[in-house]
């Protein structure tokens, strides 16, 4: 049986735990990991931090926004740990996100070509027209 796991907003996480949970869960290979000031950037301009622990605090899933609070929230980045892969820990982030939000807040999301299956399942809509500047660096 696996531990539970406890969601919860945070204020912010360490910058090492950020950067391990996204090289882990893969999303490493498209943020800048190595560059730790950026990540404490993203990481301090985050509206909304929803984690996820185990019960002796180890990260292992993150959920970082950008929201309004009002009308709309943009989630950055979904990431969870390849062994916590599976569990339900990606859909309860989504989940605590929403909770967090409200029913008034859309979420909005822009997935990797590899996690499409998991948010169709999790019963998110595709958009057909999504536009957007790819950052140069």
């Amino acid at each position: 049986m696996q531990p539970a796991i406890v969601y919860a907003r945070e204020a912010t996480v360490a910058v090492a735990d950020f950067r391990h949970v996204l090289v882990d869960s893969g999303l490493g290979a498209i943020r800048p990991v190595d560059d730790a000031p950026r990540l404490q950037r993203m990481l301090d301009a985050a509206d909304l931090i929803v984690s996820a622990r185990r019960p002796d605090g180890e990260l292992v899933g993150i959920a970082r926004c950008v929201t309004d609070f009002a009308w709309c929230c943009y989630l950055s980045e979904l990431a969870v740990s390849k062994a916590a892969q599976g569990l339900g820990i990606g859909q309860g982030l989504l989940d605590e996100t929403r909770r967090q939000l409200g029913p008034t807040v859309s979420l909005i999301l822009a997935s990797v070509p590899d996690a499409v299956g998991f948010y169709e399942r999790a019963g998110m809509a595709p958009m057909q027209h999504t536009f957007w500047y790819k950052r140069e660096y």
